[in-house]
Order: C-alpha cells, then sequence, then structure tokens
C-alpha cells in the first residue's frame, strides 16, 4: 500500500526551515495543494514565492502557527478543513531538541518541546485522519530521530519524545492496516539543519561530516520510503549503521556504556553552569 502523493493536498509542519523546507520543495512538484505551516511567516512567504514561481499551478498557502498553542492548532485545523475539507498527505515535521542535563534544562523550553513534538503531531494526526479513514486513503509522514529508537545521557527528555512518537507510529499504523492509509516513521540522525543552534550543544563537540546528512538528503530519504509505503526509515548510510547498532545492542551493555559516558559527561556540564 502506498500513500497517494500526486494530485494531493499536503500539510508541512516545520516548513520554515531544515527539513521542512526541503520537504517541501520535494513535495511541490506532485502535489496539488501544499500547505506550509511554521511560526516564521516570513520564511514560508519567502518559500510560497519560489514554489508558485517553480510551478504557477500548484496552490501554496502559508498558515503561520505556534504549534505549541492547542487554540492555535485548532484554528489551523479549522481553516484547512473549511477550504479543502481535509487531507490527503499529513507530514508532521516540526520538532524541537534540548540537549543537556535533566536539572540544568528550561522548564519552559521542556515544555515547550514536548507540546510541538509530541501532542502537536498527536492532535493534527487525530484531527485530519478520520477524514483519510473516510476516504479509504491518505499518507501520515513522521519526521522523527535516530533517538526514536535509542537513547543516551544529556537528551534525556528529546529522547523520550522521540521514542512516544516511534511507539504512536508503530501502534498507528497497525490500527490501519487495510484501511488505505500509510503511516511512515523517519528517524534520521544527524542532520545539517538549525537543531544544534536551538538546542544547544554544552558538549562542544562536533558531528563528523562523514555521519551528517544535508536537508534534502534526509528529505529524499524518507519520501522514497513513505513513497513505497514503509514502515521506518532511518537516512543514511553511516548513521543507519550506528543507529540500528544502538538500536539492536543488548540494554545492558549500552546502559554500562551509556552509564560511563554519563559519568565522564555530568562533572563537565556541572562545571559549566557555574
Amino acid at each position: 500500500m502506498r500513500p497517494p502523493l500526486d494530485d494531493s493536498r499536503i500539510l508541512v509542519t516545520g516548513a520554515s526551515s531544515g527539513i521542512g523546507v526541503a520537504l517541501a520543495r520535494q513535495l511541490a512538484p506532485s502535489a496539488r495543494v501544499l500547505v506550509l505551516v511554521a511560526r516564521r511567516g516570513d520564511r514560508l512567504q519567502d518559500l510560497a514565492t519560489d514554489l508558485r514561481t517553480a510551478r504557477p499551478a500548484l496552490t501554496v498557502e502559508v498558515e503561520s502557527c505556534d504549534l505549541a498553542d492547542g487554540a492555535a492548532r485548532a484554528a489551523l485545523v479549522e481553516a484547512i478543513t473549511a477550504r479543502h475539507g481535509g487531507l490527503d498527505i499529513l507530514v508532521n515535521c516540526a520538532g524541537l531538541g534540548d540537549i543537556a542535563l535533566l536539572e540544568q534544562s528550561d522548564p519552559a523550553k521542556l515544555e515547550l518541546m514536548l507540546q510541538v513534538n509530541v501532542v502537536a503531531l498527536t492532535m493534527l494526526t487525530r484531527a485530519f485522519l478520520p477524514g483519510m479513514v473516510a476516504q479509504g486513503r491518505g499518507g501520515i509522514l513522521n519526521i522523527s530521530s535516530g533517538f526514536g529508537l535509542t537513547w543516551m545521557p544529556v537528551v534525556a527528555a528529546y529522547a523520550g519524545s522521540k521514542h512516544y512518537v516511534t511507539a504512536f507510529s508503530e501502534s498507528l499504523r497497525a490500527e490501519l492496516a487495510g484501511s488505505g492509509v500509510v503511516v511512515t516513521q523517519s528517524c534520521p540522525g544527524p542532520v545539517a539543519t538549525e537543531f544544534e543552534a536551538v538546542a544547544g550543544n554544552p558538549t562542544g563537540q562536533k558531528v563528523p561530516g562523514f555521519v551528517e546528512l544535508t536537508a534534502d538528503q534526509c528529505a529524499h530519504a524518507s519520501l522514497r520510503a513513505f513513497r513505497r509505503g514503509r514502515a521506518l526509515v532511518v537516512p543514511g548510510f553511516v548513521a543507519g549503521i550506528l543507529i540500528h547498532l544502538g538500536a539492536s545492542s543488548p540494554r545492558p551493555v549500552l546502559r554500562l556504556l551509556y552509564g560511563l559516558l554519563g559519568r565522564l559527561a555530568r562533572p563537565r556540564l556541572l562545571s559549566q553552569d557555574r
């Protein structure tokens, strides 16, 4: 079973930067309606102008929306439903990260991250799914993270939010078997985006270039798997090997390894906070 990507009504969240922009650009040639959602409306307008110029027949709409705000989400759903009657494809790409010892994390930032990564993804899916089921066709692409399959120190809440996305996506896919609606989850490793600038990087360690993907590469691999109706994709050869290795390793081994890493990281991060 494959999602109806051609001549479709598509919504992409997180479309103002990084993977979201790349997804929008790669979906634009086949979509009928493309709704771009993010907080930064100016960036969305610039992207929309580029997409309309490249393909005048495409309907591109911009919705500046704070997905952490429940009322704003409800208004977004209402507006799209009123204009288009629903969606054929929902791409949940919006997400935030937080890299820190949990006791050093900003509570407001943690709550915002969970609202976007968990609540918004769930509630948007809940809002548009009934229409897809009723028409017997549709697709949901959740852009998650390699941390949805494994874990490590200093990303406890972020990894937890992505483990939610994994369980949610897999469970929902099973629920929708035979319905005509496809659910695919993408769990990339490091991608060259603004993620680190928002999440922070207290370790000061840069990701090796041979592991990191571009946003275009990540989007291409994710959409290729989605078009084929796959349940899960881990974009990138090297990152894929490392993530699958972590996911398949015995938990006692990972606990030992990451416990040692945590012991090394903790004093360094605590000293930076003084």
